[in-house]
């Protein structure tokens, strides 16, 4: 008679931290039963950003159906889930208080434990979801929209910050340059499209801390460097355009790679250099780091496009990861505007309260 097959825990993760409400069931085995992701695109682009107000009540109308969907595809009730994973932080206020009170509230009705997940904690262990041979410690390069950080990622909830940004992130560089190019909104997929058919040397663009021995990023002066480049051609045509926008995605390429190949130095202990975050779905800064990885020695992981975006998928496993822990909340457990992965790391001179 064979064994009987062990499925492991199942947990519903919930996401609503910036403009995507998403809804996913994920078992420990790593599948993941059902999701649901709700992009709220169409209706930021005319303000050509996220406005935190119209986001928080998005959450709040779409988050019950979709959960309802979400388990009526899997086929199984509410009391079937074994816990409830809800990102708690960091992230616009009011759409992180809209997920993380219908986690709670999804936990106390159902009598099932509580994780409040970070969200920066999500895409981290995301990797681990895609690639399940993916160990600790590893070297992780996290760059979304408002983070731009490398850490050592020596286990669940220990996490060393090597650098940081001291200004803007990349995300917030690549969207900013966006709009000064007038290519909409999201911007960082519109400026990677528009850079494919352009010449990236071109405009002589800077390269912040490319060399230095200062560990962290900056990228304020790039895209100051941008508006200047655009600011001087009176008339831009198409041609002009996709130069400037394949020339800035160069130089941030050129400045992570660089940050990057110092960090492996500073984290010798790396099992694999990881990529996560929003900015990890750009095609020519996954080359560079693939490239990068390969001439120290060392696998190069990057999840599936989908998952480096904002998603539930990740916030269920980093739920399934600290309930292996035993690592669980109560129903105090608040939500953050900010909370850094190392609390414990030293202030980056500049704006580094982004880490």
């Amino acid at each position: 008679m064979s064994a009987p097959l062990v499925l492991g825990p199942l947990v519903l993760g919930i996401e609503s931290s910036c403009d995507e409400t998403a809804v996913a069931l994920v078992r420990a085995d790593r599948r993941i039963l059902a999701q649901r992701i709700a992009s709220q695109d169409e209706a930021h682009r005319p303000f050509g950003g996220v406005v935190p107000e119209l986001a928080a009540r998005a959450h709040a109308d779409r988050l019950a159906p979709m959960i309802e969907a979400v388990l009526a595809e899997a086929g199984i009730a509410l009391n079937d889930v074994d816990a409830i994973a809800g990102t708690a932080g960091p992230g616009l206020i009011g759409g992180v208080m809209v997920g993380l009170v219908t986690a709670k509230a999804l936990a106390y009705a159902a009598n099932k434990p509580l994780i409040a997940v970070n969200h920066l904690e999500g895409h981290a262990l995301s990797p681990r979801l895609a690639e399940a041979s993916l160990a600790f410690p590893y070297l992780l390069l996290l760059v979304s929209g408002g983070h731009c950080q490398l850490l050592g990622v020596e286990g669940v909830g220990r996490y060393r910050r090597l650098a940081t940004t001291i200004d803007d992130a990349v995300g917030e560089a690549f969207d900013k340059s966006a709009k000064v190019l007038g290519l909409g909104f999201p911007g960082g997929p519109a400026l990677e499209r528009t850079a494919r058919g352009g010449n990236p040397a071109r405009f002589a663009l800077p390269r912040p801390l490319v060399g230095s021995v200062d560990p962290h990023f900056s990228f304020a002066g790039l895209k100051s460097a941008v508006l200047r480049a655009r600011a001087g051609i009176a008339e831009a045509s198409t041609q002009d355009i996709s130069d400037l926008a394949a020339s800035f995605q160069q130089a941030a390429t050129d400045c992570l790679v660089d940050r990057t190949a110092r960090a492996i130095l500073a984290f010798p202990q790396a099992t694999a250099l990881v990529v996560a975050g929003g900015v990890a779905a750009n095609q020519t800064i996954r080359g560079a780091l693939s490239t990068l990885a390969g001439a120290h020695g060392l696998p190069f992981v990057a999840p599936p496009l989908w998952l480096c975006t904002d998603n539930a998928a990740m916030i269920a496993w980093a739920g399934q990861e600290r309930l292996a822990l035993g690592d669980i909340d109560d129903l105090h457990a608040p939500a953050r505007p900010r909370w850094p992965l190392d609390p414990h790391a030293e202030a980056a001179r500049g704006a580094g309260v982004k880490a």
